[in-house]
C-alpha cells in the first residue's frame, strides 16, 4: 500500500520513557518526509508544537484534544467544546473534595492552584498553567460564548471512582469519559473522535488521500476507533490488550522506538 499520512498519538506511543522523542524517531519522520506526520493527542496544541519543531514539522496539521480542535497552521479547521450547563455540574460536584479540575480551551490551561497535579503535568506537557478559579474560568466563558475542549480530572483514586461514575450516569449523552490512569478522567465532548480529526484533515488539507493510505499509531482505548478506520492501524507492543487485538500490525513498545522501527518497516 502506498501510504501518504501518518498520524501518531503522543504518551505512551510516540515519547520514550523519558516522554521525549528519541533520535531515531526523529530520524525516521524527517527520512519519510513530505509525508505528512500528523500529531494527535489528548493534549493542548501548545503541548504538541514543540515536539513539531523537533520534527521539522511546524507545517503540517495538528489535532489536539482527542479531534475536539484541528488545526493547521493556527487556522481552526474543527473545533467542538463542552457545554457550560456541564461544566457548572462538574465544578459543583468537585467543590469539597480534593479532585483538582484542570480547564481546557485552545491554547488556555486554567488551574486552581500550582498543585501537586498542575505541577506533574506542567512538568510532562513542557506548558506552564494560568491559575484561576474554576468558577472564574466558567464566567468568563460563558460571557466569551467559550467552553472546555476538555476538562481533567485528578486525585484520589477513590474520589475519582466516584465522580466518574456519576458523570457516566448523568451526562453520558453529552461527554466521553476517558480514564487514562487510575487517578485521572480526561472529559471531552461525546461527538468527537481521532478518526473524525483525520477524516476533517484529509478534506481540508489533503482531499486526493483517502484514509486507505494513512498509517497511524496508537495505545489506548481512545485510539481504537482510529487504529480500526485508517489502512493501517498499528498499536505499540505496550498498548492494551483490546488495542492490541484491533490492530493491523503491532510493533516494538514506546520505550523502545516502536514508531520507528515500524516507519522504518513499512515506509520505505
Amino acid at each position: 500500500m502506498n501510504y501518504k499520512v501518518i498520524c501518531s498519538d503522543i504518551d505512551g506511543t510516540l515519547l520514550n520513557k523519558d516522554r521525549e522523542l528519541s533520535k531515531a524517531t526523529i530520524e525516521q519522520v524527517k527520512r519519510v518526509s513530505p509525508i505528512p506526520f500528523v500529531l494527535i493527542s489528548s493534549r493542548m496544541p501548545s503541548a504538541l508544537r514543540h515536539l513539531q519543531n523537533e520534527l521539522s514539522n511546524e507545517a503540517t496539521p495538528l489535532i489536539a484534544y482527542n479531534g475536539g480542535l484541528v488545526l493547521n497552521n493556527n487556522e481552526v479547521l474543527h473545533s467542538t467544546f463542552i457545554c457550560n450547563n456541564v461544566l457548572t455540574e462538574i465544578i459543583n460536584k468537585c467543590t469539597n473534595t480534593s479532585v483538582h479540575l484542570s480547564l481546557f480551551h485552545a491554547d488556555e490551561w486554567y488551574v486552581p492552584s500550582m498543585d501537586y497535579w498542575a505541577k506533574r503535568e506542567q512538568n510532562n506537557t513542557k506548558v506552564s498553567p494560568v491559575v484561576k478559579s474554576n468558577k472564574e474560568v466558567l464566567s468568563t466563558w460563558i460571557k466569551e460564548k467559550k467552553g472546555a475542549h476538555k476538562i481533567m480530572c485528578m486525585g484520589d483514586e477513590l474520589e475519582i471512582d466516584v465522580l466518574y461514575n456519576y458523570l457516566e450516569k448523568e451526562f453520558s449523552e453529552e461527554i466521553m469519559l476517558y480514564r487514562s490512569k487510575e487517578t485521572y478522567i480526561e472529559i471531552s465532548h461525546k461527538d468527537i473522535s481521532k478518526k473524525t480529526a483525520i477524516d476533517v484533515v484529509l478534506e481540508n488539507c489533503y482531499p486526493t488521500i483517502s484514509i486507505d493510505n494513512v498509517v497511524a499509531f496508537g495505545d489506548n482505548y481512545n485510539d481504537i476507533e482510529m487504529l480500526k478506520a485508517v489502512g493501517l492501524g498499528v498499536a505499540v507492543g505496550n498498548a492494551k490488550y483490546e488495542v492490541l487485538q484491533v490492530a493491523d500490525a503491532v510493533t516494538d513498545t514506546n520505550k523502545n522506538d516502536g514508531v520507528a522501527k515500524a516507519i522504518k518497516e513499512f515506509i520505505s
